[in-house]
């Protein structure tokens, strides 16, 4: 069986390391691809450029405040497109705000978490959505040609 793919986007590199670190200890089997703004993440989702290899993915773990292209915008794209629309988008960021809650849930993210500002609440975050996401729910993992994903 095939590692799941999961793609980070996050611009903080402090955040990107706590994440990673969780993630490696998964009992589950993943892929950690990591962008660091929205731009490059609609690239890599396009496999535009530098992303043209890129795997596409199981499950998206979405800041908001991206630089280049919002979070917002990125969901966006992702639920208008036919073929990554299944894609799971989980919103970890760190704004509390009514209205970027509902945004997100008007563009159907399927889920929108508040990342803690502390180490070990952070730790047990990522940890909750690895054991949600990568062993509780069924994934919808079917294999996209690259000419399905044009945005």
């Amino acid at each position: 069986m095939r590692p799941i793919e999961i793609l980070l986007v996050e611009d903080n590199p402090g955040d990107v390391r706590l994440t990673r670190e969780a993630m490696t200890e998964s009992r589950i089997a993943n892929n950690l691809n990591v962008v660091g703004d929205g731009a490059a993440a609609l690239d890599f989702l396009e496999r535009k450029g530098e992303y043209a290899n890129a795997p596409v993915p199981d499950l998206v773990l979405l800041d908001l405040n991206l630089p280049k292209v919002s979070g917002h915008d990125v969901l966006e794209s992702i639920k208008r497109n036919e073929a990554l629309k299944t894609i799971p988008v989980v919103a970890l960021t760190t704004s509390h705000a009514r209205a970027d809650i509902e945004q997100c849930y008007k563009n159907h993210v399927n889920c929108y978490i508040t990342k803690p500002m502390s180490y070990g609440p952070f730790m047990d975050v990522v940890r909750s959505i690895e054991d949600f996401w990568l062993t509780r729910v069924e994934l919808p993992r079917a294999e996209r040609k690259e000419w399905d994903i044009g945005m």
